[in-house]
């Protein structure tokens, strides 16, 4: 894992892949497995991995939550950015801070909530944990005016956000105008388009953000690279053609739940044995997980 300060350019040099965390039989976190979905990645070109919702940190065991840490500090190669996550809820993001400070992760990322918040609350939470935590951390934007551009003024200026991750999925990505607010209030080339590549073109070209996180990418990560230069280098027709070649698997995501479908096209696609999902979440029908497999068949 790279330890080295957090840098700006990490953020346009490598597409960040949001990978799911692999689990044995018994439902145990594998080193093994998630060794195999690590090198995958790495040897596509990606040198950024965040570990948030794909890989279900929302429940994960606070028992479990150093080793876990550990496991991925190891298996993840030395020029390798690793980015863990925290909460959603407050109480148990500040215990893992506690457990993140005797590591060298660059910054860790926070789950947001919508159940029993608001958003000055919301603003305290980010504030005192990066405080805790000595550096600052990633604000994950992923509801509509979910925090107010105000305020993440405020978290700026007070050193609190390494960098936001803007997720509000829209039907037009170009129609966004509470992304041009955030964007008015913190800087463009430490925002990231969190929605994988179909809005990316848009957001990366259009608003000018800095570069994506992806899913996919843990399927075909030099294809998604390639995308991120061609976006950057100002070659939107072959972009394009890569968005519509990641279509077939991102269409069940959105259709069946994205969290679900990436846990199982990595295990079809042959990456590695990824286990059932843990509660809350649920395995997919067999017949759904076939159109899965016929998704990812095309894309190894």
């Amino acid at each position: 894992m790279l330890e080295s300060v957090f840098s700006v350019e990490q953020l346009r040099s490598s597409v960040i892949a949001v990978p799911p965390l692999a689990r044995d039989t018994e439902g145990r976190v594998s080193g093994i497995e998630n060794e195999k979905i690590i090198k995958h990645i790495e040897e596509g070109g990606v040198r950024s991995l965040l570990y948030g919702g794909n890989a279900i940190f929302y429940h994960i065991r606070l028992s479990e939550y150093a080793s876990t840490l550990q496991m991925l500090a190891e298996k993840s190669g030395d020029q390798t950015v690793v980015i863990p996550s925290i909460g959603p809820a407050h109480g148990l993001a500040a215990d893992q801070v506690d457990v993140l400070r005797d590591f060298a992760f660059p910054t860790v990322m926070l789950l947001p909530s919508r159940d029993i918040i608001d958003q000055q609350g919301i603003a305290r939470s980010v504030k005192q944990l990066a405080d805790e935590l000595g550096k600052p951390i990633v604000l994950y934007i992923k509801f509509d005016q979910w925090l107010d551009p105000s305020l993440v003024r405020s978290l700026e200026a007070d050193g609190a956000v390494s960098w936001i991750k803007y997720a509000v999925v829209r039907d037009n990505p170009a129609d966004d105008d509470y992304l041009r607010e955030i964007m008015q209030v913190f800087p463009s080339e430490r925002i990231i388009s969190g929605i994988g590549e179909q809005p990316a073109i848009v957001h990366l070209h259009d608003f000018g953000v800095a570069g994506f996180t992806s899913g996919c990418v843990c399927i075909a990560p030099s294809k998604s690279m390639d995308m991120m230069h061609a976006i950057h280098h100002n070659e939107l027709e072959q972009a394009e053609r890569i968005r519509k070649w990641f279509l077939p698997l991102e269409d069940l995501r959105n259709d069946i739940n994205p969290i679900r479908v990436l846990h199982h096209a990595i295990q079809e696609a042959g990456i590695a044995q990824t286990g059932s999902m843990i509660p809350m979440l649920s395995d997919l029908p067999e017949q759904q997980v076939e159109q899965i497999r016929q998704a990812v068949s095309g894309m190894m």
